[in-house]
This record gives structure tokens, sequence and C-alpha cells, in this order.
């Protein structure tokens, strides 16, 4: 199966929501205040959320007064094209510079598909002909780092871990000084997900990404944040809490499959203007791919 198959296999939901909405339009019914209503609901039940609907709603009742617009058709026309201009931001593509260490924050929720994650980026950057080091920070969690150390070892990357238990920060500062004298290109930092504890969570963060910024000069040179496509509107929370402890730079969709809406990838972009850089789809290496508001556009509707 194809990439752009399995994507719209992923977004069985989506397509079924968007079919109604292009079923209002193909129909071209005259735009009234029930068309509106229609139109609305079939976005709540995508997963754009209430506030993001408001807002593609409210500017697409500006356009059709401005335009004159008469039916349901220019409606959805427009909304489809608008989807795609939306969801592609600066920034869309991973910023490799020519620093080195390069660093890569990786945050999210435990369970998101975080560590996994870590292993196929590293897996795309050797290809690329990168050298990675993996920098095992979830010491909270001792199935975290040997997973990740599988990774290293599938991926040929190089890895730096300490002990179950000890400091975070400290095992980012043994990466930090590994990555500076094996003069590697890229440093991939995987961090603890304890949601639950928030408070300390976000304090610890905050806390290795000053190891990073006084070990290397500088902030990370992207900071992802790993969100499961299933979740929902639970992942634009999360997504707001991540952001303003560690300024995130890029979102990560995983584990999208049938049941996964679609919309939260346009309200958690809403919410936080931050670009989607990768999808991910399986477990396997290649199933991490960057993301394309095109192919996210033709995955979502029918006959894209």
């Amino acid at each position: 199966m194809s990439w752009l198959a399995r994507l719209k296999a992923s977004f069985g939901r989506a397509r079924e929501t968007m079919a109604a909405v292009q079923r209002l339009g193909r129909a071209r019914v005259p735009i009234t205040p029930e068309f509106w209503d229609d139109f609305e609901e079939a976005l709540i039940l995508a997963d754009f959320g209430v506030p993001t609907t408001e807002k593609i709603v409210g500017g697409l009742k500006t356009v059709a007064k401005q335009e004159a617009w008469k039916t349901s058709d220019q409606v959805v026309d427009r909304f489809q094209r608008d989807v795609e201009r939306f969801l592609t931001l600066p920034g869309g593509e991973l910023h490799v510079n020519g620093k080195r260490p390069m660093v890569i924050f990786v945050v999210g929720v435990n369970g998101s598909g975080k560590t996994t994650t870590i292993g196929k980026l590293a897996t795309r950057l050797q290809r690329e002909g990168k050298r990675v080091l993996l920098v095992a920070a979830d010491t909270f969690r001792a199935a975290a780092a040997e997973q990740l150390t599988i990774w290293a070892q599938r991926s040929g990357a190089e890895i730096v871990r300490g002990t179950e238990g000890a400091d975070p920060a400290s095992v980012v500062f043994d990466g930090m000084q590994a990555a500076k004298a094996r003069n590697v290109d890229v440093a991939i930092v995987d961090t603890a997900g304890r949601l639950q504890t928030k408070t300390n969570l976000m304090e610890e963060l905050k806390k290795m990404r000053r190891v990073v910024e006084r070990e290397t000069g500088g902030a990370p040179g992207e900071t992802l944040l790993v969100v499961d496509g299933t979740t929902g509107q639970n992942a634009i929370s999360q997504a707001r809490l991540f952001h303003e402890a560690t300024q995130l730079t890029g979102i990560v969709i995983t584990k999208l499959d049938s049941t996964a809406k679609g919309g939260v990838v346009v309200a958690i972009v809403d919410a936080l203007e931050i670009p989607v850089k990768f999808v991910g789809l399986g477990e396997q290496p290649d199933d991490l791919r960057p993301f394309t508001p095109s192919e996210f556009v033709g995955a979502i509707f029918e006959g894209e």
C-alpha cells in the first residue's frame, strides 16, 4: 500500500465527516443559517474543536458576504483550499543546520510514541549521512532507555544513558559533552513525559533546556512535541503546556489509525501557530514521513 493510501486509511473517520461537507457542496444548496449550522457541526465532529471551527466559519461567512456567494459549493471549495494554505507554515521542514552538535529536544506524554519517533528520526538522519547521538534523559522509565538503546543499535546511532532515577539534566549534560567530544552532527534528547506531575515535569524540561543552552551556546535547534493522533482535543492542552515550558518548534503526529479524525491537526496549528513536521503511521523505521499539507488535504477529502 502506498504512503498516500495509508494516510487516507488513517483518516477514515475524517473522510466520512468531510464527505458530508462535500455532499453539501455538490448539492449547491443556498447559503442559509441551516447550512452554516450543518457545516459547523461537521467540523466539530471531525475534531477541529470549537475555537478553530468558529474561526473558520466566521472567516468564511465574511468572505461569502464580501463576494456575494449564493450556493454552498462556493463555501466548500474555498474551505478545502484554505485548509492547505493554513497548514503551510514557515519552518515546516526539519531544521538541521551546520552547527555541531545540532540538538533536537523531543517531548511528549508517556504513551505518545515519543521514543519510537526518536528511533525513526535517528534512522532517517543516519541514512542522510549524519552522525547521530541519542541521549536517554527519560530516567524515570527504565523501559525508555532500553527501547532507545535498541533503536540506537538498529539505526547505527550512538547513545548516552544514565542510571535509572538519575537527574535527567545530568544525563543531558553528559550527552552534550559526548556530542562535542565525538563531533556528532545531531544529538536527539529523549525526555520524560509524566504529565500527571506536570509542574515538576515542566520545571525539569526547562532545566534540561538551560543545560543545552549553556553547553552548546544556544537553544536546541528543534524542540518537537510528539502527539498521539487519536487523543483528539486533549492533544491541544498537552501542546500548550509543553510549548510554555520548552518553546516548541514543531509537532509530530503519531499513532494515526482509522479512528483518527484529522481535524485536531488543524486545531493544534491554529492554537500554537507551530508547524506539523512529521506524521507516523506504524512501527517500522520508514513509517515516519515529513508532513505535507497537500497530502493531508488529499487524505481527508474525497476525490483529492
